[in-house]
């Protein structure tokens, strides 16, 4: 039944954003949705054998890399953001980076900032980016082809380039947002789980290319010594659904890469992300959104937190299969015992987006490509989680 849910939304997602050829909807395409979008293709044709889903998927990444990765239409500059000429760029369509897809072109260097218009403005986030990676790690995975995989390293290199920088005290952080073309942060400050993200992506895509040597950049281990450098002694602690979603789902890519006996530069790291799960989770049920009517809910940051509770019994089950890597780990069975408490609250938000009247208001239909493909990923979750 689920699956026959998910494949309605995902048909539906693919007329009304114009990824379908026969469609007559104009193509839309904005970087997070399409990447979760493309792992949903992908679990769909793992689940089905049908090659219809893998055609949306792989003709997805390359809409979102032909229209992403050049410069908007109404910017005075044309081609690849990457400044690479047409073929060159064709060969590595993301070596600029990718675009967001917001409606409102970028802030020019002599516009005044205006928090509230950036949320609308183009530019580049590094969080989108490293879920496009993910998605890129997940296709190449699932058809065996190595390009996926040499694309997200490229990417993930470009992007940290840009991104990292050393503040004044000498500690190295990343900008939350940089112009389209990279030249220039239109948003200095650091979102919390940023350096985190970019850690086990980086970790994940250096994983899909093993016995390459050290000199290799597609290995990244320079990305991964910054990022871990930025990651010792944070609190992850946060008490947002999506945000908090994406702490789990973190967690289970690391416990997936320490099963694939990856090596992890931080020992305490895991249970580090589900302590501060816990707390987050704590206070999140204390005062949160889900006793409002629909009108006044997001369902996409909802979605967020129902995906991430979902790589819970993962965690469980992978640890239990292999006691000995986590026998220094003496919280761990502990923290996985307080976070399985909050799991009812995922067939919660599943259950209340899934009643039809509550996909009519308008913090529905404003946000609806992106909470549709959230559903449908809360839904169907392997292919975005299981790497």
């Amino acid at each position: 039944m689920e699956e026959n849910i998910v494949q309605e939304i995902m048909e539906e997602f693919a007329g009304r954003t114009g990824l379908l050829p026969e469609g007559a909807a104009p193509v839309r395409r904005y970087l997070w949705t399409d990447a979760f979008a493309v792992c949903n293709y992908l679990a769909l044709y793992e689940q089905s054998g049908r090659e219809k889903h893998l055609h949306l998927a792989l003709g997805l990444v390359d809409q979102v890399h032909e229209i992403l990765g050049r410069h908007r239409d109404d910017d005075p500059r044309s081609g690849w953001i990457s400044g690479l000429d047409e073929r060159t760029g064709k060969l590595h369509p993301i070596a600029g980076g990718l675009r967001i897809g917001k409606k409102l072109p970028e802030r020019q260097e002599w516009e005044p900032f205006d928090e509230r218009l950036e949320w609308e403005r183009d530019g580049q986030y590094y969080h989108y980016l490293t879920k496009w990676m993910h998605a890129l790690c997940c296709a190449s995975r699932v058809i065996d082809n190595p390009i996926y995989t040499a694309w997200a390293a490229e990417l993930a290199s470009r992007v940290h380039s840009a991104f990292c920088h050393t503040e004044v005290d000498g500690i190295k952080g990343l900008y939350w947002k940089m112009s389209i073309d990279l030249s220039r942060p239109l948003v200095a400050s650091m979102g919390q789980h940023d350096p985190l993200d970019g850690l086990i992506t980086c970790m994940e895509i250096s994983a899909h290319t093993p016995g390459l040597p050290e000199s290799d950049p597609r290995t990244l281990a320079a990305e991964i010594m910054d990022l871990t450098d930025m990651c010792r002694g944070v609190n992850w602690t946060t008490p947002d659904p999506l945000g908090l979603g994406g702490l789990m789902t973190d967690a289970w890519r690391l416990v997936q890469l320490q099963g694939a006996n990856v090596q992890l530069p931080l020992p305490e790291l895991l249970q580090d992300m589900l302590e501060t799960s816990v707390v987050g989770l704590s206070i999140f049920t204390r005062d949160n959104s889900m006793h409002l009517p629909a009108s006044h809910r997001l369902a996409f940051r909802e979605l967020g937190l129902s995906i991430g509770l979902q790589a819970i019994p993962r965690i469980e089950a992978l640890v239990s299969l292999h006691p000995d890597r986590y026998s220094t780990q003496s919280r761990l069975d502990s923290l996985l015992d307080a976070l399985k408490h909050y799991l009812p609250l995922q067939e919660q938000i599943e259950q209340f987006w899934l009643e039809p009247a509550n996909r009519e208001v308008p913090s529905w239909k404003d946000h609806a490509d992106i909470n549709m493909v959230m559903l449908a990923t809360s839904l169907e979750p392997e292919g975005y989680l299981d790497l």
